[in-house]
């Protein structure tokens, strides 16, 4: 006897209660597994883009969106601050090194940068083609900038004014594509590094020189110079104590911690995904609760079946395997469907996500989480099934026989 086979004709003999139990599944699984590939990848990739940043200054406005637009670029900036206020506070004994920013332009949506060589190194960026930029209008692009744009090494084009496509175009000035890096799963991808004088140049010719004679002279007259930002990374843990604080009080500046405004970020999602999830596991107990009905009304239905087989010789156990591995299939699909439905979910999500928030995509593979996800479903299947298997065990032969 094929338990299997019969049990499969069994499972799609009530196709209306099969299907309404698989769709309750899937619901369950596939909300769950959802939230948890969007908070593990987002929290993963947030963490990949603040690595080596420990506090980001700028002009004074909102902390968070401070971190939102010079750490991630998915935001407009809260302002600029003066270039020779930013070399000061390069100076100071607890910061380690300091990364300035300066932007303001993009092309086709994508933002142009202007930054010293370290950036890159900060996101262990490596050149896939061409060499780094040297001179003024000389870009890098992120991979996937290059990808995007068809763009190739010695290509020019304009900028344009405003962080979104449709600015007004600097058409005096054409950056040229001097080096493409290779893919690094960060911001960095969806970016277009140039220097600082770029920026300036772009905006206020002559800014170059003047640059320079700050360099030389930082109470120069022209040191009215200015960037959008400036990331910070602290020689000892005694600079997240003083230096965030000083820059607020004693500045024209804004200090914020990226990692602590993320954490504020993450505990402000935390509602919603604990919501969602809340409504997951209420749709996986109805879910247990179908099967439960299902299995017992299937269990009345082939009583007379059940006890024919008991007659031709099939053992208590055999028939309890039926009606256990009835429930075990239909979890085992419902699972399947739930995780197929999360991460075609996934997939169309990320879609929508800014060009520099796109998330790793790791969506095809199976976390230590799918697993205890699917131990609690078969484990609720199983106690689904359990009263109709003890029902199963004490079915009398005779007397079914007699009175079907």
């Amino acid at each position: 006897m094929n338990l299997f086979k019969l049990t499969w004709k069994n499972l799609w003999s009530r196709p209306l209660a099969t299907l309404l139990s698989l769709i309750l599944i899937m619901l369950g699984v596939g909300l769950i597994t959802f939230v948890l590939q969007v908070k593990r990848d987002f929290e993963g990739h947030m963490g990949k883009n603040i690595k080596g940043i420990d506090m980001v200054v700028g002009a004074k406005g909102s902390p968070l969106q401070l971190i939102l637009s010079a750490v991630f670029h998915i935001d407009a900036p809260t302002g600029n601050i003066k270039l020779i206020e930013a070399e000061k506070l390069k100076k100071n004994r607890l910061v380690k090194y300091a990364i300035p920013l300066s932007y303001g332009d993009s092309y086709n949506g994508y933002r142009i940068v202007g930054t010293d060589t370290a950036f890159s190194k900060l996101y262990n960026a490596r050149l896939k083609t061409g060499v780094l930029r040297k001179e003024t209008f000389e870009v890098n692009l992120g991979a996937g900038v290059a990808t995007d744009l068809n763009l190739k090494i010695g290509d020019e084009f304009s900028g344009s004014h405003g962080l979104v496509a449709g600015g007004a175009t600097h058409d005096d000035q054409n950056y040229r594509v001097t080096g493409i890096f290779e893919a690094s799963n960060t911001v960095l991808d969806q970016l277009i590094l140039t220097n600082l004088e770029s920026v300036w140049d772009a905006h206020n010719h002559g800014a170059q020189e003047a640059h320079e004679d700050i360099e030389n002279d930082p109470d120069h007259q022209l040191a009215d110079l200015e960037i959008t930002a400036l990331l910070v990374k602290f020689r000892s843990p005694m600079g997240v104590i003083q230096l965030p604080r000083w820059v607020n009080t004693q500045t024209n500046m804004q200090a914020a911690v990226p990692s602590y405004e993320l954490k504020r970020l993450t505990n402000l999602m935390g509602f919603g995904i604990d919501t969602i999830n809340g409504v997951a596991v209420i749709i996986m107990i109805v879910a247990g609760i179908s099967v439960f009905i299902s299995l017992l009304n299937s269990l009345k239905e082939r009583q007379p079946e059940l006890a024919l087989m008991r007659s031709y010789g099939a053992s208590r156990k055999q028939l309890a395997a039926t009606v256990l591995l009835e429930g075990l299939l239909t979890s085992l699909l419902g699972f399947a469907g739930g995780i197929a439905l999360s991460k075609t979910g996934f997939f169309v999500t990320v879609s929508f996500f800014p060009q520099s928030l796109s998330l790793p995509s790791s969506a095809l593979s199976l976390s230590l989480s799918d697993a205890y996800l699917l131990l609690v479903v078969v484990t609720i299947s199983f106690l689904s099934a359990l009263i109709p298997v003890i029902k199963s065990l004490n079915i009398n032969i005779s007397k079914t026989l007699a009175t079907s």
